[in-house]
């Protein structure tokens, strides 16, 4: 009794009745409140609740749960698994427990400060002007595709849901306001990654090209689809088209994505700064484009230092001349005024 009262005094104290909840329940309730996400995201978090967590924890009441239980659980998922995938099975798991604290079942969430393994990013790869031209040319009828992800940066779910009224030649923009993904063999449509829409700039050449590409269509009509006219899926077009055009081209193990980046490249090396490239990429914030490609902008040190440095030599120079220009004055007064006397 003294120590309920210790926890109720404290804010620490909790219905014993809800925390007897398993984990298994709670997550199957939680994940059906979860209406903001995407279609593409949901199925991911299904996918880590099946595989990852309910095999350890589905018979877990809440109140059982264990910052070390927690920890070991990490640890052995990470013996067999991609570090991303374990981050992000113990991320959908934190979320939940997260969640059951606000809910009043658990005093708070113990999957806080767990150690997580480390993600190695592979070394990105840039494509230059050739290569994109030599890839282009491989994979015709599909070389306005091509360019388009090379020099506008689309996401490729952006660039198969990319419509006629959406390209407006006249200012050379593409407006992306929806993606397509693949829900479980099906075709969704909805809006982007970050749910944002933005206006990608696309060089003269490119504005060309698609002018050719829509000519005949209507503004709802896909600018891109399969041969047959369906909706383009990347699963498909990539065995059939994009793969035996890298093999071509000789770029072997390219992937669509890379021609994302190869855009990031390009756009940095023609002078864009990095809030031009993150408004192009469609990115959550500068910050974001700076992590993922801190790499193309450099550190410019030097040329601060050597901007700095002329700076301050003006400065002298110009102190030099007005100090120069008072004594000139000087003088010229004190001559005058002699004559005079």
């Amino acid at each position: 009794m003294a120590s309920q009262e210790v926890a109720i005094a404290r804010g620490e104290w909790i219905d014993p009745a809800l925390s007897r909840m398993t984990v298994g329940n709670w997550i199957e309730n939680w994940i059906q409140l979860q209406v903001q996400l995407k279609p593409t995201t949901r199925v991911r978090y299904d996918v880590a609740i099946r595989r990852q967590i309910l095999p350890v924890w589905e018979s877990v009441p809440l109140a059982n749960v264990t910052h070390s239980e927690v920890s070991s659980w990490v640890l052995g998922l990470s013996a067999t698994l991609a570090p991303a995938t374990v981050r992000y099975a113990f991320r959908v798991f934190s979320l939940a427990l997260s969640a059951a604290v606000k809910d009043g079942r658990m005093v708070r969430n113990v999957a806080e400060g767990v150690p997580l393994p480390r993600i190695v990013s592979r070394p990105k790869r840039f494509l230059t002007h050739d290569e994109v031209g030599r890839l282009a040319a491989a994979c015709e009828p599909y070389g306005t595709l091509i360019r388009v992800l090379a020099y506008a940066g689309l996401r490729w779910g952006e660039l198969a849901a990319l419509r006629v009224k959406r390209v407006d030649l006249a200012r050379r923009r593409l407006e992306v306001v929806e993606a397509v993904t693949e829900v479980n063999g099906r075709v969704v449509f909805g809006t982007t990654k970050t749910h944002q829409r933005r206006s990608v700039p696309i060089p003269r050449f490119l504005a060309d090209e698609l002018a050719t590409a829509i000519s005949g269509k209507g503004p709802e009509d896909l600018v891109f689809v399969s041969p047959g006219g369906e909706v383009l899926r990347n699963t498909n077009f990539r065995p059939r088209f994009f793969d035996r055009a890298a093999d071509k081209a000789g770029l072997p193990g390219l992937t669509p994505h890379e021609l994302r980046h190869t855009a990031a490249s390009l756009a940095v090396a023609a002078g864009a700064n990095v809030k031009a490239v993150q408004q192009m990429l469609g990115h959550a914030s500068a910050a974001m484009t700076l992590d993922v490609y801190a790499g193309l902008f450099g550190d410019d040190l030097d040329g601060v230092a050597e901007r700095l440095d002329e700076a301050v030599v003006r400065r002298n120079a110009d102190s030099m001349r007005t100090v120069g220009d008072q004594a000139a004055v000087q003088s010229t007064v004190g001559g005058a005024k002699y004559v005079a006397d």
